[in-house]
């Protein structure tokens, strides 16, 4: 259970704040919910505690795994040779786990991958989300702002 606070990660959302914890009443059914905040859109969401689990909601990571994560980002070049399709899906599912070393190989290989040979709109897509996800836990695991968040992922994707 999550505290007012609490700094966590919603995959496909990105990273937010509990603001606060509140019993309501939706179609005669009373539920507890957690009130999440997304600092980087503005966006509130309701999201019922007992669907944590189900939706992959966790606690953003510590400064240590963020180190972590820097070496992964600087380890050599990430060649895959997949197709399409089969790329654009073990991404997708990458992203929905919200995995932070999963977001991170995303938007390794797509960044590496647009360098060398472009890619198509969908895969743009995807890493931009990537990116956007990635940045907002940095954001607040670092606690710096969205920009220099944006920076350190820049300079570690060699």
């Amino acid at each position: 259970m999550f505290h007012i606070g609490t700094k966590v990660f919603y995959p496909m959302h990105g990273a937010g704040i509990i603001k606060d914890i509140q019993n309501k009443e939706i179609f005669g059914v009373c539920k507890k919910y957690y009130i999440v905040q997304f600092p980087l859109n503005s966006m509130t969401v309701m999201l019922p505690v007992e669907h944590v689990e189900k939706v992959g909601l966790r606690e953003i990571v510590d400064k240590n795994t963020i180190s972590q994560l820097e070496f992964l980002l600087r380890s050599g070049e990430n060649h895959t040779e997949k197709s399409w399709n089969q790329r654009y899906r073990e991404n997708a599912n990458m992203l929905k786990s919200g995995d932070i070393f999963g977001l991170a190989q995303v938007v390794k290989s797509l960044t590496q991958r647009d360098r060398e040979k472009g890619l198509s709109t969908g895969e743009r897509k995807m890493l931009e989300d990537a990116r956007l996800y990635l940045t907002s836990e940095i954001a607040l695991a670092k606690n710096i702002q969205q920009e220099q968040a944006i920076q350190f992922l820049e300079d570690a994707i060699p």
